[in-house]
């Protein structure tokens, strides 16, 4: 799959980070949207079909937390890859189903990215080579 065809959405209130976010994940070969808060992150995701991950921010104003839209991700879009940040508060034991990781910011950028490929790319089992 070609990761230029790849969109990303991209959920942050602070416009710095997520300009910043925006940016390196650009840099890394993806097409990416941004939203402000949840509300805006649904009416992108109804929009766009094609958004394969949301990279979203736990604390912002509006309807939802960062929680609750990937609540509701995995309810009306259970195809999207979604994964958390905050560096303020962290989801409680059961509060984000397994399949979303949670990352602490500081977060490296090509952390993200990595995941995003990672998800990308079906499971590699490693198989011992005869020799």
């Amino acid at each position: 799959m070609n990761e230029q065809a790849i969109s990303i959405l991209v959920v942050d209130d602070e416009p710095l980070l997520r300009i910043f976010a925006v940016d390196f994940l650009t840099d890394a070969g993806f097409m990416v949207y941004e939203a402000s808060n949840a509300d805006e992150a649904v009416e992108v995701l109804g929009s766009r079909p094609d958004i394969f991950a949301v990279f979203t921010d736990i604390q912002m104003p509006g309807s939802l937390d960062g929680i609750g839209l990937a609540r509701r991700i995995k309810e009306s879009w259970p195809g999207v890859f979604v994964i958390v940040t905050s560096g303020q508060q962290a989801p409680q034991d059961g509060e984000l189903s397994d399949d979303v990781p949670f990352l602490t910011k500081p977060y490296l950028p090509e952390t993200v990215a990595a995941m995003i490929r990672q998800k990308l790319s079906p499971q590699i089992v490693d198989v011992p080579v005869p020799e």
